[in-house]
Order: C-alpha cells, then structure tokens, then sequence
C-alpha cells in the first residue's frame, strides 16, 4: 500500500459524519461525482470496500468501519491542533474526556479528578458514566482520553490498554445509626444475617466481599445489588440495608449521606486504575492525576 492521499480519506469521513455522499457534497462544496470518485480511489489504494449499497443508502462495510475510526481520530486530532493555534489558544484549556466506571464513589472520583481543575486549570473535564466494557469501547476508539476503574478492563481482541494503578486501600461498613449503633459491638461477625446491599456480582469488590463472607463464615441477607454507587449510599442511609465504601472517603460517605461506621475491614482492598488507549500517548491530565493521586488520596 502506497503514501495515504489525506484528501481522499477526509472525503470519506465528511461522508461517514454526513450520512450520505450528497449530504457530504454539499458540506464539502463539491460535486456528488467528485465524492464519489475520490472514495472510489481510496478503496483502491486500500484493496478494501469502504461502502456497500443498502436499499437507497450507503452502509459501512467492516473495513469501512475500521477506517471511520482512525478518520475520526486523526482529523479530531487534527481540529485540535488547529486550535491550538487559533481561537481555543486563547482560552489556552484542553479538554480532558474521561470516563469513570459505575461502580466507583462519587465522591472517590471527585477526589481523583479534584486536581485537574484545580488553581489556573488548563482543562476543561468531560465525564461519563458507564459499565466498564461501554467506557473501553470509547476508549479505544478514540471517544475517551482515559477511564478510572476498580479493576483492569480486559482489552477487545488485539487491542491494547495500558492500566496504571492509582492506590488502594481498605473498606469501611456503613449503616443508618439505628443499625450502627446495634451492629459496631461484635463486628464483624454482628454481620451475620444482617441485611446488604451490594455492587453487582460482576465487580471486583463483590468478589472480594463475597470472599471475605465465606472466609468469616458470615451470611449476609442480601437487599440489593445496585451498579449506581450513590443510588446505593441512599438506600443505606434510608436503613434498608448495610453497605460498603472505601475508607479513603469515609468521611466524605458519612457527611453526605449521613450515616455511621459499623467497622472497618483492612484485609479487602479498593484500587483504582487509570486505563490509557496507549503506553505511549498518555494525556497529560492522566498522568497529572497518577502523580497527585496516590500522595494525596492514598497516603
């Protein structure tokens, strides 16, 4: 395959963004044929359909779809170099795109992304909120800078992330204060038969809870299995049920939601990762919150 011609492959993705060679035409200031003859080459210098009819429309094909995700990487990178040097200079802010898991605390992630804004900030922070496996497709297609999880995201067939660990530390037990003040005496094993909710059994922390369960020989009455953490905290703190959180951010837990300890359980560790598409391309903004994190979070 020969020298990439950039005019052919941005027709193509003003077609993807479009929905249609006229609709990309008309953005383009260009005839409907000089479109098409542009894309024809390209799949030619390519050896691959872009495009397949489909009743009146175009569709992509695999290949297709492979090449709409680099288009869009490389000409969103693209605008931003522009703008780099344009108006956007003299806001002189890059924006930070991350997504942050479910499962997470709010108030962890608020602690986690706390430094990005800080003081004279040269970042604007976009946030999303999704299951781990949605947020590695953004991803790696480019749509995210990062993604904070509680535990590594397994990769999409060949493609790779570089996970980096930010810190770790135990999990505090939380109540309403009726329930606390009956269960702080003999805890643990005051647990037994107490009603729990809990993260979803797909998560590393119910795992390890669920481990710490049988290890202790404590049957906890299941309540609720809630993915949305702060969802979770209000339940608890309704006293519908025990529940768990890092103890990183106990007090944060216990003024927001105004709820008690029950005791603490050093032996379960809370980590959390910041997920990069690349080892070697890392934002700035990633790297800025591995550095603070860890001596600020987890001291």
């Amino acid at each position: 395959m020969g020298w990439l011609n950039y005019h052919h492959f941005y027709y193509f993705w003003t077609v993807t963004r479009e929905g249609s060679i006229a609709r990309a035409a008309r953005a383009l200031r260009l005839t409907e044929p000089t479109v098409s003859a542009q894309i024809h080459a390209l799949e030619q210098s390519l050896g691959e359909p872009l495009f397949r009819r489909e009743g009146r429309g175009l569709v992509l094909t695999d290949a297709g779809e492979i090449a709409r995700r680099y288009a869009n990487h490389i000409f969103t990178l693209g605008q931003e170099f522009q703008a780099a040097f344009a108006g956007a200079a003299r806001e002189k802010k890059a924006r930070f795109r991350v997504g942050i898991t479910d499962v997470i605390p709010r108030q962890l992630a608020f602690r986690i992304l706390e430094p990005v804004l800080r003081g004279d900030s040269q970042y604007i922070l976009t946030c999303h909120s999704d299951s781990p496996e949605a947020l590695l497709v953004k991803l790696v297609t480019h749509q995210l800078d990062a993604v904070i999880c509680e535990a590594p995201i397994d990769p999409l067939g060949s493609t790779a992330t570089f996970h980096r660990l930010l810190g770790e530390c135990g999990v505090t037990v939380f109540g309403s204060a009726t329930m606390s003040a009956k269960l702080r005496r003999g805890f643990p094993k005051s647990l037994d038969g107490v009603p729990f909710l809990l993260p979803p059994a797909e998560t590393a922390m119910r795992r390890s809870l669920e481990r710490w369960f049988i290890t202790t020989g404590i049957r906890p009455q299941l309540r609720g299995e809630l993915s949305d953490s702060a969802l979770l905290k209000t339940f608890g703190r309704a006293g519908i049920g025990a529940f768990v959180a890092p103890t990183a951010v106990e007090r944060e837990v216990r003024e927001q939601y105004q709820v008690r300890v029950i005791g603490r359980i050093p032996v379960i560790r809370a980590r959390l990762y910041v997920v990069s598409a690349s080892r070697k391309v890392e934002h700035p903004a990633a790297a800025l919150i591995s550095e603070t994190v860890a001596s600020r979070l987890f001291r």
